[in-house]
């Protein structure tokens, strides 16, 4: 099963390196999801000298005060025996410390470059990798040593920030604690176990450990400490006995120093039925298996982020768009795809698979006829100026049946006022074309992704929109012209007719001046005005139709295209000068979508594996 704790690792360095962890995010991440175990305890707890005894190596700064001031992502990987031992930084990617004194020097001077020498602290991690056959695979995060007064040099914050600091980690219910209290203090003001009980009441997911045994008072054990009896955890305690600063001083390789642990386990009475399960090396086995059982146990759970986040990352991506082609021929067909998606888009909405066409029909079905009907036409039909067409029609001779010029007059200074409602359809159409323009551009999300872009297709396709209004109003207002210039036959056959009908074949010539006949002229003209206006208020709309929708659903972006053709590919790279942010973050999405999809096909073989 180690391969399964090197996957987590890899997973976990690739996670690191694309930013995707989520110290400083409320979202649930890969990085979240992954088990991982936080080394937890106050200053001077003895953890530097327990990780460098899991590890074999002296390589942890050391000193008084708060020494780790930063959080150390600590990878181990077991390698080939006999390989050579290296470490590796994240932050210096490609150079390989095979000296770990400086590895040492490396984490104090990368935490000096974030926090300054003033014994700050940060929340930002060092990652750390090292790669030996003397390790076990694993994953350790170095917290900074809990306290409880601050020093010269730091904020009265600082208790509580380191506190805050480390709660944001054990909090993850995928994170394993490793609480280390020194034995030769009592456990009850143990600021590792007092913040992990808090977080973890139960202790399923503590792991305790008891270090300068070996430095007790004489005369006093561990052992209900170690057999679980003064205070129980889920698993075992664990004892340890570290290097001394003189050891240190001397320095004592880690061999020995396991070898001198052993010695002292087996050989003090009191925990010598113990020794099977105290020491480092047991230490850095239990982590490691248990490690291993909790990741198993989180397959599921990572497998269903994985692939939720996936699905997230490929619905993100398609939102943004592909990259831009490098080539000229690959530009231009970039761009007719683009402007083949708006038109798609703007056409749905005429149809009506998307909303907005029916703003149309409404101008027909509403506007217009409520335009026609509120024409009023008092003033060419008043009896002042009937009298005064009339007569001016008939000039010097009065007319000898039915003022048939007056009529003329009369209908065609009428007829022109429904110019008007023809022009207000025609410009309201125009208003909602307009308007859908900025629907389907809206809708178009490669638009978004090119502003130069967008902006041309919208400027073309208002131009468009613009000579198609011009050729519709011409149109329309041809229809209301020719109404003015042609009268109905018919409608004048008939005046005779009710003329004998309904008046006195023997009334004088020039008594049709009065009141009555006038009055009759022009219920006669508003008769025909307003069959004409019936027949106008169909033929407007298709008119209108014809020259405005049908034409942009059919040739909207012809022009542009025409013009496109044309461009340099100077010009075609400017319409495709993508927004750099939008670039950074396509590619930034591309190689997390990279780091999950290789994620989930090894967890998957793994889990098939299993």
């Amino acid at each position: 099963m180690e391969n399964l704790i090197s996957l987590v690792n890899k997973i976990q360095r690739a996670c690191t390196a694309l930013g995707d962890h989520g110290e400083a995010s409320a979202l649930p991440t890969l990085w979240d999801s992954l088990p991982a175990i936080a080394v937890v305890g106050g200053q001077s707890s003895g953890k530097s000298s327990v990780l460098e005894s899991i590890v074999g190596k002296d390589f942890l700064p050391r000193g008084s005060g708060i020494v780790t001031r930063r959080p150390l992502v600590l990878q181990l990987h077991k390698s080939d025996e006999g390989s050579r031992e290296y470490a590796e930084f994240l932050h210096l990617q490609r150079k390989r410390f095979t000296d770990f004194s400086a590895v040492r020097k490396e984490i104090q001077d990368e935490t000096d470059r974030e926090t300054g020498q003033m014994k700050q602290i940060s929340s930002v991690p060092i990652h750390l990798s090292i790669y030996s056959p003397n390790v076990v695979n694993l994953t350790l995060v170095d917290l900074p040593g809990l306290t409880k007064v601050a020093v010269e040099g730091q904020p009265d914050t600082i208790v509580q920030d380191i506190e805050n600091m480390v709660r944001s980690y054990i909090e993850k219910p995928n994170c394993i604690i490793l609480a280390i209290s020194p034995a030769n203090q009592d456990l009850a003001t143990s600021d590792a176990i007092k913040i992990s009980r808090e977080v973890d009441p139960a202790g399923e997911r503590t792991i305790g450990v008891l270090t300068k045994i070996d430095l007790m008072d004489k005369g006093t054990d561990a052992v209900d400490i170690l057999e679980g009896k003064s205070y129980r955890l889920k698993f075992p305690w664990i004892g340890v006995v570290n290097r001394s600063q003189a050891d240190i001083n001397k320095n004592v390789d880690m061999i020995a120093a396991r070898r001198r642990e052993r010695e002292y386990f087996a050989s003090t009475p009191e925990y010598k039925h113990l020794a099977q399960r105290m020491g480092s090396e047991y230490l850095a086995k239990v982590l490691s298996k248990h490690l291993e059982t909790v990741i198993k146990s989180r397959i599921p759970g990572i497998q269903s982020l994985i692939n939720k986040t996936v699905a997230e990352l490929e619905t993100e991506l398609s939102r943004l768009g592909k990259p831009i082609a490098a080539d000229a021929g690959g530009k231009l067909y970039t761009i007719m795809e683009i402007c083949r998606l708006f038109d798609q888009n703007y056409r749905e909405h005429l149809d009506g698979v998307r909303s907005g066409g029916d703003k149309v029909y409404n101008v027909f079905d509403n506007q217009l006829p409520a335009a026609l009907q509120r024409l009023q036409f008092d003033k060419q039909l008043s009896m002042e100026n009937i009298r005064k067409l009339i007569t001016e029609a008939d000039g010097y001779q009065p007319h000898l049946i039915a003022p048939e010029q007056g009529y003329r007059r009369l209908i065609e200074s009428t007829l022109v006022t429904i110019r008007g409602p023809a022009e207000a359809s025609v410009d309201a159409i125009h208003s909602i074309l307009k308007d859908l323009v900025h629907k389907a551009m809206n809708e178009t999300l490669e638009l978004k992704q090119y502003p130069a872009l967008r902006t041309e297709v919208g400027n073309a396709a208002m131009e468009s929109l613009e000579r198609m209004r011009e050729q519709s109003k011409r149109a329309t207002l041809q229809l209301v012209d020719m109404e003015c210039c042609y009268l109905t036959v018919d409608f004048f056959r008939k005046l005779p007719q009710e003329a004998d009908k309904g008046g006195n074949p023997s009334q004088s010539i020039f008594d049709r001046y009065n009141e009555a006949y006038l009055r009759r002229i022009g219920t006669t003209v508003l008769s025909y005005v307003n069959a004409v206006c019936a027949g106008l208020r169909h033929s407007i709309p298709k008119s209108i139709v014809y020259c405005q929708v049908r034409e942009a659903k059919r040739s909207l972006l012809d022009f542009y295209y025409t013009e496109l053709g044309k461009l340099e590919q100077n010009r075609l790279s400017a319409l495709l000068n993508e927004d750099p942010a939008i670039m950074e973050r396509r590619s930034a999405l591309a190689k997390r979508l990279e780091l999950y999809r290789s994620a989930q096909a090894e967890i998957d073989t793994v889990a098939w594996a299993k």
